[in-house]
């Protein structure tokens, strides 16, 4: 079974009266364990296919589905619900908690599923450790580099024990040689981890790792390939 799929989904944006579609009848299923990266132009309609596949948005046509249970129709508690349990993100800026440490961010997700204090530090500790970090878990993000914040993003992202992490831009503030450390990262946990990835980019380098690349074109998928 697919772990997200979409089935003929479009968005249109209004803008000040004039309608803008994002997605024109999209279908798409992503599978687990894959590493997989939806490419294309601005505007093509990749963060706009990422945002409805992590319930961060709504279709105005068609239907999402994550892992076999529609999406539509749900309320927003329920939708914040499913993004706790079974989604972990990984956003362009980071999107730290700036007034909590590095360990702190990576416990904030299971504190909010109810994990036990010692057990939750357990954890975010032996995250820390695994992405390279394990001496600055007291570091706040304004105290660390991008690379390395973006590093707190992505143990953050995996803490919650997800089906699939979503990642947007997850590389572009970063120079080309920590953009590859940082791929090296998540693919290795795709390996070791079995988890699941989904990128949304225009950077060459995630293109390249990635094992499947679905193109996107003014709002459509132009090409879907496999390697």
């Amino acid at each position: 079974m697919a772990i997200l799929e979409a089935r003929d989904v479009t968005k249109t944006y209004d803008t000040r009266g004039v309608e803008t579609p994002a997605l024109r009848g999209v279908s798409l299923a992503i599978e687990p364990g894959e590493f997989s990266a939806l490419a294309g132009p601005s505007g093509s309609g990749k963060t706009t296919l990422l945002n409805l596949f992590g319930a961060l948005d709504v279709p105005t046509s068609g239907e999402v589905f994550l892992e076999g249970q529609a999406l539509g129709g749900r309320s927003g508690s329920e939708l914040a619900a499913l993004r706790l349990e079974k989604l972990g993100f990984v956003f362009q800026a980071y999107n730290l908690i700036p007034v909590l440490t590095a360990r702190e961010n990576v416990e904030f997700v299971m504190e909010l599923q109810g994990v036990k204090p010692a057990e939750r530090r357990e954890r975010a500790e032996r995250l820390l450790a695994e992405v390279g970090l394990a001496e600055l878990g007291s570091k706040r993000p304004l105290e660390m580099s991008g690379g390395q914040q973006q590093r707190v993003a992505v143990a953050r992202a995996i803490a919650s024990g997800p089906r699939i992490v979503l990642a947007d831009e997850p590389t572009a503030n970063l120079d080309s040689t920590t953009a590859g450390q940082l791929l090296d990262l998540m693919h290795r946990m795709n390996r070791e981890r079995g988890v699941t990835f989904l990128f949304s980019t225009h950077d060459p380098q995630v293109i390249e790792k990635a094992s499947r690349v679905v193109r996107l074109h003014d709002g459509r998928v132009a090409a879907d390939e496999r390697r």
